[in-house]
């Protein structure tokens, strides 16, 4: 069975890998089989938030053909810290796509 694994040791770098394991391989077997990952994180795996598709997973879980395993890194800073630092070397409120300017 094969699978894709994603992950990013730092900022602007980011690992791909196709493994193969074998029927009814969980999340945790998948990822201690990978030598490049395992001898680019020293911390166990446990501590690593890890999921599948966008969806954080325990690793327990049971992978299934073409799964995409990502490895998310913690956050360097508060996403609302680092909007107000874009605000204010911008000088600029900044507006969402989401939601448009009052008043115009």
């Amino acid at each position: 069975m094969r699978v894709e694994l994603v992950w990013s040791p730092q900022a602007g770098d980011v690992q791909h890998r196709w493994l193969e394991v074998e029927e009814g391989a969980t999340l945790g077997a998948a990822l201690r089989g990978c030598g490049d990952f395992v001898a680019a994180h020293a911390q166990p795996l446990d501590q690593l938030r890890i999921g599948i598709w966008g969806r954080v997973r325990p690793l327990e879980t049971l992978l299934r053909e073409r799964d995409r395993i990502e490895v998310y890194r913690p956050l360097t800073v508060d996403p609302k810290e680092a909007r107000r630092l874009r605000y204010a070397k911008r000088g600029e409120r900044i507006v969402s796509r989401h939601r448009p300017k009052a008043g115009g």
